[in-house]
């Protein structure tokens, strides 16, 4: 085989293997409503499993990572609600039609995350922290997620 050959055969070969890995993936737009909203999620699910993590002991618990994670979580807590339209998007969301169905509901449930983010940012304003003190404040945050997921999100 010539070398020519064998590098366009290299390349045609490397192009499909691309491709083909490609059609596995996730295509949401990043800029749609729905990639947006999923970001954000994704952000708050590490976020809030970073901060439980250092309650439960399967992270080192550090008083000011904790307060800057509280923090970020309330920030992100109020981020999402408006990548949802009116009307239900296309696209792989994990989003029940109950959303657009029952908006008040859920707006409702977004409020009440964003009210316990919130205190919980209040109980992380006094260092040094003592991790007993949060971990009561976090459940109500774990909790306002769960009471959403189970009534909004397909698992």
């Amino acid at each position: 085989m010539s070398v020519m050959f064998k590098r366009l055969t290299v390349v045609l070969l490397a192009a499909l293997a691309l491709g083909g890995a490609l059609t596995g993936c996730d295509r949401v737009d990043p800029n749609s409503p729905l990639g947006k909203r999923k970001v954000i999620f994704k952000d708050m699910l590490k976020t809030s499993e970073d901060l439980g993590g250092m309650l439960r002991g399967r992270l080192p618990f550090d008083g000011v990572k904790f307060a800057d994670g509280a923090l970020k979580l309330d920030s992100l807590s109020h981020q999402p609600w408006q990548h949802f339209p009116q009307v239900r998007d296309g696209g792989d969301s994990a989003a029940r039609a109950e959303v657009w169905e029952r908006q008040a509901r859920f707006h409702d449930l977004a409020r009440q995350l964003e009210g316990v983010t919130g205190e919980l940012v209040d109980v992380t304003r006094n260092q040094p922290l003592d991790a007993a003190k949060l971990k009561a404040p976090m459940d109500k945050v774990e909790a306002a997620c769960k009471a959403c997921h189970s009534e909004f999100r397909n698992h």
